[in-house]
């Protein structure tokens, strides 16, 4: 089961990189760091899925699938008045969806 405070969807291709930085500028979490005059992923975990390093990245060197992951639980959880953690399920999907629990 796909557990959406441990597993993202975040890929990231090394080779493709050539340094440009942008995905380091606009994720605001420090998944990405410079390191030889490349981008390594330092923080996956911290990876909320909103897609702004991908879509940033000229060379398609990061692939992630926004809003299925954590972000949108979170944003889903807040809007129906439910707390990440307290076993109901805040994406609205079903049960065993992103994050497991009961509507």
């Amino acid at each position: 089961m796909f557990d959406s405070y441990r597993e993202n969807t975040l890929r990231y291709n090394p080779e493709r990189c050539f340094g440009c930085l942008r995905c380091t500028e606009v994720c605001l979490h420090g998944v990405f760091a410079e390191k030889d005059r490349r981008v390594e992923v330092v923080r996956p975990e911290g990876c909320m899925e909103c897609g702004a390093c991908a879509r940033n990245c000229p060379v398609q060197a990061i692939e992630v699938q926004s809003g299925v992951g954590c972000a949108w639980a979170m944003i889903g959880a807040a809007l129906r008045g439910k707390e990440m953690d307290s076993g109901t399920c805040g994406c609205g999907g079903e049960t065993g969806s992103c994050c497991g629990g009961e509507r």
